[in-house]
């Protein structure tokens, strides 16, 4: 914004938390904070909890993967099988009801655990999560520690 400020209802960017420069976290950020909270421990009711029955679930910017609660549980579970599964948040921002994920998710492909970059933008509407997009990077061997 001109001047340096910034209005109360845009969260400023940060890597790991998902509190606005007031120190409170915004309602969309807590429920986007929830539903990665329940990926990565694979707990797929407490996931579920966090989008609406009606959810799309889109592959960035319109390749409709998943239409409602039934289709997107379904993809998940198959998903939450995956014993490396793991989702690592390195930014979020939001403004309104739209949150923007930036991740490092490690997954069990068919060559082996490797890790994939994904951007993932959310609508979220009072406490669940209406619409996603997700855009995928190109998946790589997961970095050895």
């Amino acid at each position: 914004m001109p001047g340096g400020t910034t209005s109360p209802s845009v969260s400023r960017f940060r890597s790991s938390t998902a509190l606005t420069e007031f120190g409170a976290a915004s309602a969309p950020e807590a429920v986007v904070a929830r539903q990665l909270a329940a990926y990565n421990a694979r707990d797929i009711d407490a996931f579920m909890a966090t989008w609406r029955n009606d959810a799309l679930y889109f592959e960035h910017p319109s390749t409709l993967l998943a239409s409602g609660a039934e289709e997107i549980r379904a993809r998940h579970v198959v998903r939450f099988a995956e014993p490396d599964l793991n989702g690592r948040l390195v930014a979020r921002l939001s403004v309104g009801t739209m949150v923007v994920d930036r991740e490092i998710v490690t997954r069990n492909f068919p060559d082996g655990i490797g890790e994939v970059d994904v951007i993932a933008i959310y609508e979220v509407d009072g406490d669940k999560i209406a619409k996603a997009w997700f855009k995928m990077g190109t998946p790589r061997p997961a970095a050895r520690v």
